[in-house]
């Protein structure tokens, strides 16, 4: 769970896989299942676009009444947690036989395609990487002070301190310097690097990798937020309002509780 919330943090797109064989779809939707837990969270996260591939379906043998039994029995407990299901597109799918996830599979004649109806305007579709490609981009706030919160920091050989994690707001280009908080430490930004790729700059949304100067793995951690420090850097605060989301909470709060805070 723990990996699962680093990458879902940085996601705009969750794609909930759901096994659809006998017992298994009921294991996941259940109070303390999987597939629930995991749909909790990436809303929590604040991930707003959803699609929904239900898999194994050759286990069933693609029966037209268990994908619908499935669709609509997640479409209620995904509206719970906040999701839209009308705007949610539900695919078929057998990742094993690879059916409905690149090409139209033959094996459910039933199957009319994907519908979903958002801000933008109704889509349709048959497969999942048509779902995918349906997913409507968010706006990038370029024009804000840089904010990029570090998702790891490794030594590399030859290189040296590598920080990594996504932009989410501004602009990351090499020569800028950059000041991490709350260790406030400053530094010059000698490259940045997407996918092994050297770009000239990095924009909200990239998950990027940037080479610093002069400072060591030990100095930043993971959790430092990374700004410019010419433009409005990151600072400490004394105080801030924030919503907390307490998941399977005990009922009481004691000695030993350690929960995972959002």
């Amino acid at each position: 769970i723990k990996n699962m919330i680093t990458g879902t943090s940085q996601a705009d797109c969750a794609i909930l896989i759901i096994a659809s064989g006998v017992g298994e779809f009921e294991a996941g939707i259940s109070k303390d299942g999987q597939t629930r837990e995991h749909a909790l969270l990436a809303f929590t996260l604040g991930v707003r676009h959803l699609i929904v591939a239900i898999n194994k379906m050759d286990t069933c043998q693609w029966q037209e009444s268990r994908f619908k039994e499935i669709v609509k029995e997640t479409s209620d407990f995904i509206k719970k947690v906040g999701f839209n299901p009308k705007a949610v597109a539900f695919v078929p799918i057998s990742g094993f036989n690879g059916d409905n996830m690149i090409d139209e599979s033959p094996n459910c004649p039933w199957y009319t395609g994907w519908e979903k109806t958002t801000k933008a305007g109704t889509k349709k579709g048959k497969t999942l990487l048509e779902a995918i490609d349906a997913i409507d981009p968010p706006s990038r706030p370029t024009d804000k002070p840089l904010r990029l919160p570090l998702q790891d920091v490794y030594k590399i050989g030859g290189i040296g301190t590598v920080p990594v994690g996504r932009v989410e707001t501004g602009v990351i280009k090499a020569g800028m310097v950059v000041t991490f908080a709350p260790p406030m430490i400053s530094t010059e930004v000698k490259s940045v690097e997407m996918h092994h790729e050297t770009l000239t700059e990095g924009l909200p949304g990239d998950n990027v990798g940037f080479n610093v100067k002069n400072v060591s793995v030990k100095e930043i951690r993971r959790g430092n937020v990374a700004s410019d420090s010419k433009n409005d850097p990151a600072a400490g605060a004394e105080s801030f309002n924030a919503q907390v989301i307490v998941l399977n909470h005990p009922g009481q709060i004691g000695a030993g509780y350690a929960p995972v805070l959002d």
